[in-house]
């Protein structure tokens, strides 16, 4: 009788290896070596597909670094970013803005991550293709803005005619529109009114189960990542010291610098 065969592995969507990043800082003395400065030091976690995960840490932990490094943006000094199992970073750059489609990113400032001089419609189809732009950029216009809950006739406003929390909502469209698997969030909510970030918090979590997205949740602020994460994980120095479920994590955090954030909170809880 022949044994069963094993199901075969399925690859996570983001698998993030040994990912480091220093920055040279400047000459203590003209003949001297300039020195380094490790902004992120060895990190690794895998993301499922359909999952979120939440980056968490005080400023100047790495957090924002590696949003960068997963995005693409900038170079590691080490280790390796894979997207469905493409080494991000070995990608010649016709290939890599092919993959970009795949994986999106949402800013902090959703006034400066939108060029006050376009139409709205314009910025979200910034990050199409030019051929699907004019073959049918309106169209995939149009459907972005509703899923975020606007009106395709806003497509024609400025940026400034629209608040705070409509303004992050088009930045989302924008990430929608080439129809991703990853929305990286670099602190999405953290420049709204507290009223507002439920809203945009409620938005992605409504988006994540009707379009199939997974998040990569880069924040400071622990309720945040408990409302929409599956799973967290903590960096300290630019190193990855504790990662697991939230309310396993904020329950009984084993690391001083998951202890900090929490002093920062009302008592859960996070379940």
């Amino acid at each position: 009788m022949t044994a069963p065969q094993a199901a075969p592995q399925t690859a996570p969507l983001l698998a993030v290896e040994g990912l480091s990043k220093d920055y040279p800082l400047p000459r203590p003395r003209p003949w001297q070596r300039a020195p380094r400065l490790a902004a992120l030091q060895d990190v690794s976690f895998t993301l499922e597909a359909g999952r979120s995960l939440g980056i968490v840490g005080a400023s100047g932990s790495g957090k924002s670094t590696l949003a960068r490094l997963v995005m693409a943006l900038e170079r590691p000094s080490a280790g390796r970013v894979r997207l469905a199992g493409q080494d991000l970073h070995a990608l010649p750059p016709a290939a890599l803005r092919s993959a970009r489609r795949g994986f999106q990113m949402v800013f902090q400032d959703p006034y400066g991550s939108l060029d006050p001089r376009r139409r709205v419609g314009d910025s979200v189809a910034e990050p199409l293709p030019p051929r699907v732009a004019a073959q049918e950029g309106g169209e995939r216009v149009a459907e972005a803005l509703a899923a975020v809950g606007l009106h395709p006739d806003d497509a024609r406003r400025y940026p400034h005619e629209f608040s705070g929390g409509q303004r992050q909502r088009i930045a989302i469209a924008r990430a929608l529109i080439t129809r991703p698997r990853l929305i990286v969030a670099d602190e999405p909510v953290s420049a709204l009114d507290v009223s507002v970030q439920a809203q945009v918090l409620n938005l992605l979590q409504d988006l994540r189960a009707s379009h199939g997205l997974s998040y990569l949740l880069i924040s400071h602020d622990l309720a945040v990542v408990a409302h929409l994460c599956d799973a967290v994980a903590v960096l300290d120095g630019g190193r990855l010291v504790e990662q697991g479920p939230p309310a396993a994590l904020f329950d009984v955090p084993a690391h001083p610098a998951t202890r900090q954030l929490l002093d920062a909170l009302p008592r859960g809880p996070w379940a």
